[in-house]
């Protein structure tokens, strides 16, 4: 070929980014590998209260033990709120609504405080019940509202949120600023006969929430490769193509409100349980945006990611506590520079075909399906690799 005439490199031939590669790789696998991988991980996560020996565990001004289990209940959290604002895409700023909720339930069923004649009702009777009254309450405000969009459906959802609090400050039998003491805790003792679950011991409170949030990852999972997680990945990327393409969008935002919800009340109740008091005072507009960052900065759309996010958000400023009037200040500048220069998050949602669609791309080009890393947040195609 003559000098002249400029050569084209084989994108084929190209050097992948890093995390491309190691997502082509584990895409590649079968789901007996995949398997046989997850499960080491899953049990170094459930023996990290074990590993307090690192660096990152040994700060001497704050509970190890106690760091893990909000940064597990925050993530659990994330993955409710990673529903409503990650698949389907709805901006939901009122999402400590739902949170504040299941709290409630477990302290009105539980609490001597309560007004209820016998409140002592069995912690497994109260989570179920917790679950079905935010989702009723999912239901009640996603039914009116759910019809508006982007920062109009953000407002609203935003004073849903500050209307919970309100009514918990105002109406006498939620008591405001007085609260609920002793609130139910799960069943189980020692061998001594001592209560398994205590306010200061969090192993088996992360323990515990770790279980929860492994179930409700296969089950999200699960409803990501079905109709439903498609319909509200059609709604997240074009509503109005989707319902031009015979979607009921109304019905699936109202299925991911009622998911989210139910993730959120159960958050609640396991906070309320570990604590053993609940008041008006945790259910504020700045714990709510938390929510927010902890999925935006992981990766919104992102299983994995926003439990990622979670962890930064609770673990980092609860372990590291040296010079507390500057955590947040180096929290906003972190948030800042990530959203300049990963505004997809730490790791972004992976859009790719499906199961069977995937595996007939590999038969058909030999090689695993291209991978984007966008997030849910962003404009489709602005997104980088990892």
């Amino acid at each position: 070929m003559s000098a002249g005439v400029g050569t084209q490199r084989d994108p084929g031939t190209a050097r992948a980014p890093f995390g491309q590669r190691v997502r082509d790789w584990w895409n590649s696998r079968s789901r007996a590998e995949q398997w046989m991988i997850t499960i080491p991980v899953v049990v170094l996560v459930y023996l990290l209260p074990m590993l307090n020996v690192f660096p990152l565990t040994t700060e001497p001004w704050t509970d190890y033990e106690l760091a893990l289990f909000n940064a597990a209940r925050l993530g659990l959290i994330a993955l409710g709120l990673n529903v409503v604002l990650g698949q389907a895409g709805l901006l939901d700023l009122g999402y400590v609504g739902f949170f504040a909720i299941g709290a409630y339930v477990a302290a009105i069923m539980t609490s001597r405080d309560s007004f209820l004649h016998n409140p002592h009702y069995s912690w497994l009777v109260v989570v179920p019940v917790a679950m079905a009254v935010t989702m009723i309450s999912g239901v009640l405000i996603g039914t009116p509202t759910l019809r508006l969009r982007g920062d109009y459906l953000a407002i609203v959802t935003l004073g849903f949120g500050e209307m919970v609090r309100l009514l918990a400050d105002n109406l006498d039998p939620l008591r405001g600023n007085r609260g609920f003491q002793d609130v139910g805790r799960p069943p189980g003792t020692h061998a001594d006969g001592s209560p398994l679950f205590t306010q200061t011991d969090g192993k088996p409170w992360y323990w515990l929430t770790v279980t929860f949030i492994i179930v409700i990852l296969l089950l999200i999972g699960n409803l990501e490769r079905s109709r439903v997680g498609r319909a509200w990945v059609a709604i997240r990327e074009d509503e109005d193509v989707a319902e031009l393409m015979g979607i009921p969008t109304f019905r699936f935002k109202v299925w991911a409100f009622v998911m989210g919800a139910a993730i959120g009340g159960l958050s609640g109740v396991l906070y309320a349980g570990q604590v053993g008091f609940v008041n008006n005072q945790r259910f504020d507009v700045v714990t709510s945006i938390l929510f927010v960052a902890a999925v935006v900065l992981g990766g919104s759309g992102n299983k994995v990611g926003v439990l990622l996010g979670a962890l930064v958000i609770s673990y980092l400023p609860d372990r590291f506590q040296l010079a507390p009037q500057y955590r947040f200040l180096a929290f906003g500048i972190a948030l800042i520079v990530l959203m300049i220069f990963r505004p997809q998050g730490l790791l972004g949602a992976r859009q790719r075909l499906l199961a069977r669609g995937r595996q007939a791309y590999q038969r058909l080009v030999g090689t695993p399906e291209p991978v984007s890393a966008d997030s849910a947040l962003t404009e489709q195609g602005k997104g980088g690799d990892l």
